[in-house]
């Protein structure tokens, strides 16, 4: 029999994995995941300042690619460099670490769960796997339950034929045409770029849209006038990224949880609600909870689920700051005029920059976020706060979690 059964090999199922393996060698555990590899075709950033010690402990095996001389944000009235590391993983390079570091037999790549219970996984073909624990990491299930809107992004990993001559990343170029449509109309656009070598850099062209539709071709003709304006003329793509990612402003999370969850089953990653509403951040809160998952592996299947039904209203009550900021984002702000909220964000100091990113923003870094003059009218913002927004159902988000 399986101790513990994880459905789906994403950012979460993967490190959960890992942390009870770490911590419990003599455990037999199962990742069941549909795609050939682990963690999908994605990249996964986040700030040094976002993990405990633990985390970073947890994360130290996996190849990842360190900044160590700060990052920049460009808006059309300020450039700022802002001192925090920044730390960026591929896809393939988790698939590799946690495929070298799990037994053989705990991975079944390519086999589709068909049914979750308390007791196992009933795969498409048939296959019944018992298990003591069942985790459920599928992405995240779109809910009338949920509103807000979404960001649409494409990334491109490119080889260029001369040096690119950056040293840091650049997290936000929102000095970029906002009047520029990314398939389905207006929306607030930035462009984040990573060196990655001294020819390699990653461009990833990014909407705060208000609907998840994506133009492939529209996105990737504004990677290739961004690589023009900054001088990078040739190149080759090595690889490329797209999706959608929701951006949760509001809504009923006892019923999205009484829609998504199954008895006895434990609800880890996004589909369990384990997401930063405004960033779409889930890698911080994914480490946390594979390290609270591998501290509590003496619970039954049943007993630990309750404990992340809980930890998960939890988490949601304490993001709700960051849910009304996104409800003012999108529903006070004409989609090309949305800049100016980052804008000012980012001429705040640089602390409660990092606590916001992480989700552990204190009250008065709220209350700092709030006061001065706003970036958007005091009669549209206040209609957004107490507005509810679009329900969370159209499109097939991405998977990052």
């Amino acid at each position: 029999m399986t101790d513990v059964a994880i459905v789906g090999g994403g950012l979460a199922g993967g490190l959960i994995a890992l942390a009870l393996y770490r911590k419990h060698p003599e455990l037999h555990i199962a990742v069941i995941e549909s795609g050939g590899a682990l963690g999908g075709n994605h990249r996964w950033s986040w700030f040094e300042s976002d993990l405990s010690a633990e985390g970073h402990d947890l994360l130290s095996t996996l190849k990842q690619d360190e900044w160590n001389k700060g990052y920049d944000v460009i808006f059309p009235r300020h450039r700022r460099t802002l001192s925090a590391g920044y730390r960026s993983m591929q896809s393939s390079d988790f698939h590799e670490g946690i495929t070298q570091a799990l037994p053989k037999d705990a991975l079944l790549l390519g086999r589709s769960a068909q049914q979750l219970d308390a007791g196992g996984v009933t795969l498409s073909d048939g296959e019944r796997i018992e298990a003591r624990t069942v985790i459920d990491c599928r992405p995240f299930a779109s809910s009338t339950h949920l509103n807000g809107g979404w960001q649409v992004f494409m990334g491109r990993h490119i080889r260029l034929d001369r040096p690119h001559g950056m040293d840091r990343p650049i997290i936000m170029d929102g000095a970029v045409d906002q009047h520029a449509p990314h398939g389905n109309g207006g929306a607030f656009r930035f462009v984040y770029t990573l060196p990655l070598g001294t020819h390699d850099v990653f461009v990833e062209d990014t909407y705060y849209a208000d609907t998840p539709q994506l133009d492939q071709s529209v996105l990737s003709a504004r990677i290739d006038g961004y690589c023009r304006q900054m001088g990078w003329d040739a190149g080759t793509t090595i690889g490329s990224e797209s999706g959608l990612l929701p951006v949760i402003t509001g809504g009923d999370f006892t019923a999205h949880q009484a829609e998504t969850s199954i008895a006895g089953v434990v609800a880890a990653g996004a589909r369990g609600g384990f997401v930063h509403p405004l960033t779409s951040y889930t890698l911080p809160t994914a480490v946390q909870n594979a390290l609270i998952i591998a501290d509590s592996a003496e619970l039954s299947g049943p007993e630990l689920a309750a404990k992340f039904e809980v930890r998960a209203r939890e988490h949601w009550r304490s993001m709700g700051y960051y849910r009304a900021l996104g409800r003012t984002l999108f529903n006070a702000a004409r989609p090309h005029e949305r800049y100016r909220i980052f804008q000012r964000f980012y001429g705040l100091r640089e602390p409660l920059v990092e606590r916001f990113y992480a989700g552990r923003s204190t009250i008065f870094d709220k209350v700092r976020i709030l006061v001065g003059r706003p970036p958007v009218a005091f009669g549209k913002a206040l209609a957004a706060l107490l507005g509810k927004g679009a329900p969370l159902v159209q499109g097939k988000p991405d998977e990052r979690s």
